[in-house]
This record gives C-alpha cells, sequence and structure tokens, in this order.
C-alpha cells in the first residue's frame, strides 16, 4: 500500500495519515453531486462491497465526558444509538446536525472523516470492521476514500472498537 498522498488529492485527512506512517492506499473515484448516500456511491465506485466501506458519522452526547464523538461503521448498517451512548457513558446520542459537524471536523457532510479533523474527537469504530484485512473511509472530500488495515485504522486516530450499528441502509 502507498503512504503518501499526492498533491492534487491533499487533504487535512490524507496529510495526517501520511503523518502516521502507516500503510494505505488512496482511492480517488468521482462523485455525483446528486447522490444522497455517500458510502454506498463510493462502494459502486470502487467495486468493493458496502460492508468494507465505512461511513464517518458525528454524535452529538447528553450527559456525557464528551460532547461529541465520531463513529465509523459500515456504508450499509446504520448507528445504534443507544449502544453508542452506552460505550461513550453519556445519556443519550444523536446524529449532529451537518453544520456543527463541519464546523467542528473541517469536513463537508460526505467528506468527513476520522483522520485529520480540525478538533479531533474521540473515534468510535464499529466493530465489523476487524473482520476485514482492509477497509474504506473517507479521504477528507466527497470522491476519495483511503483503505487501510483496520487496526491501522484505530491506531491512526487513537481510536477503540465497539458495536455500534445494526444491519438495514438509509438511516443514518
Amino acid at each position: 500500500m502507498s503512504k503518501s498522498a499526492n498533491k492534487s488529492t491533499g487533504t487535512p485527512a490524507t496529510v495526517a495519515l501520511a503523518r502516521t506512517g502507516l500503510p494505505h492506499t488512496l482511492h480517488p473515484y468521482v462523485h455525483d453531486p446528486r447522490s444522497r448516500y455517500f458510502g454506498e456511491e463510493a462502494a459502486a465506485a470502487l467495486h468493493v462491497d458496502p460492508a468494507r466501506v465505512f461511513k464517518t458519522l458525528m454524535v452529538e452526547l447528553t450527559s456525557g465526558p464528551e460532547p461529541l464523538v465520531t463513529a465509523v461503521i459500515p456504508a450499509d448498517n446504520h448507528l445504534d444509538l443507544k449502544q453508542i451512548a452506552a460505550l461513550s457513558k453519556a445519556k443519550r446520542a444523536a446524529l449532529a446536525d451537518p453544520a456543527v459537524a463541519q464546523r467542528v471536523t473541517g469536513f463537508v457532510r460526505g467528506g468527513i472523516s476520522p483522520l485529520g479533523q480540525k478538533r479531533q474527537t474521540p473515534v468510535i469504530i464499529d466493530q465489523s470492521a476487524a473482520a476485514a484485512p482492509t477497509i474504506f473511509v473517507s479521504g477528507g472530500r466527497r470522491g476519495l476514500s483511503v483503505e487501510m488495515a483496520p487496526d491501522d485504522l484505530v491506531r491512526a486516530t487513537h481510536g477503540r472498537l465497539g458495536t455500534i450499528s445494526r444491519p438495514g441502509l438509509h438511516w443514518s
């Protein structure tokens, strides 16, 4: 796998990842501006099983130690809000408003990456990632995915694994 981003695809996410020295491969693809389901779009464009393409969701917590966490779940699943609240020691969890997510991460909806966020939040990656040799996450813009080993993503984000999703499409 490649270890560096070229100038045409450099984003805060790919720059942060390159600094770690962890192996990864960048996969640019043509983004359709009409697409509403970015993870599925990436899976189709890259000819990859949607279970290996992970979407990044920003989650607001109520009465927890952190106001926001980053959830990384398979594109073909939806977020289990009760489970992420429990793992985050919070009373409740809700998807963050897209404007809040953009302000905190520096990335637009559909391009949010768990890597290189403007203000890094705790990262929880769905346990299902551990079953794959590599997974795909956003490279920090629509039309760019990063492929890497799940353990390396945990290391790069200082994240942790947890069961935070359930099968089902288009809910989150």
